[in-house]
């Protein structure tokens, strides 16, 4: 038995040094990050305990202080040697806990430790996570940092199916706006099959912007205006659009945009083109 002392007092602690206590559930670590008590969790670092002390599960104090976005106690642990890609049983990583919460700031800082932004295999996805919570500002950095956007994981389709299907306006303007494919979906249906079930004129009318395809057929042989409730305002503007042809001007955006390729969005910018025009392409 050894004793520890915390902020409110002398604590047993049923080990003697910190590696020991590495496999125990919850270590007093879990506690001092999770509640975001940075005295106590620099006190228990000075003696010695484990920085990447894990649970049953394999939750370590850097998983806890991200999901409780506390970013002072993240960035003392990733100072003391945590490691920013730690992965629970679940496949969890502390960048998902701190995008799951809408943690910019412990997004970033996981980011600047060497976080990964976005693993290949298809563990819980921040960016996934991101949009479908409507953590906009998570999924700003995450872009940033180079995501890609068009990710498709088989149960949950791509970044921008799931935040049309939960109806995050700002974080599909994000993904379409960063070069989305307003194509990709889940399987066979697309962003607007997911769009179409919803109530969201707006979300309806930004995909059609960005030229997704009202024919487009699922798995059943379906097109977004026959899922879209019977009489509603979503089922009207597809069946407009379907009645009216695409403006030529539209149609120029849309193809430009596809030459020149996401990868170099960013250059338009630099284009030899009025600034009308600049904007125009970038959908400003």
């Amino acid at each position: 038995m050894s004793r520890v002392y915390l902020s409110s007092g002398w604590l047993e602690v049923p080990w003697g040094d910190g590696d020991l206590g590495s496999w125990a559930d919850r270590s007093p670590l879990h506690e001092a990050a999770s509640q975001g008590r940075l005295l106590a969790l620099r006190t228990l670092l000075s003696q010695g305990y484990n920085v990447n002390a894990v649970t049953i599960d394999h939750v370590t104090p850097l998983h806890e202080a991200c999901l409780g976005d506390h970013v002072a106690c993240a960035r003392t642990l990733l100072e003391a040697g945590a490691n920013a890609n730690a992965i629970t049983i679940d496949g969890v990583t502390p960048l998902f806990n701190a995008c799951s919460q809408g943690s910019a700031s412990c997004a970033e800082l996981l980011l600047e430790y060497g976080a990964k932004a976005q693993l290949e295999s298809c563990f819980p996805s921040p960016t996934h996570e991101a949009a479908s919570k409507g953590h906009h500002e998570c999924l700003d950095i995450l872009i940033a940092w180079g995501i890609d956007v068009d990710q498709d994981i088989p149960h949950l389709g791509t970044p921008l199916y799931v935040a049309c299907m939960s109806q995050q306006f700002h974080c599909i303007w994000k993904l379409l706006y960063a070069g989305a494919d307003v194509h990709k979906g889940k399987y066979w249906d697309t962003p607007l099959h997911a769009a179409a079930q919803q109530p969201s004129t707006e979300i309806v009318n930004l995909l059609l912007e960005f030229g997704a395809d009202i024919n487009a057929k699922n798995t059943d042989l379906l097109r977004p205006v026959d899922l879209a409730t019977s009489n509603s305002a979503v089922e009207r503007i597809l069946l407009q659009h379907e009645a009216t042809p695409s403006s030529l001007c539209q149609l120029c955006r849309l193809c430009i945009r596809n030459y020149i390729g996401r990868q170099r969005f960013h250059l338009i910018p630099q284009l030899q083109l009025p600034t009308l025009l600049q904007n125009f392409l970038q959908y400003r």
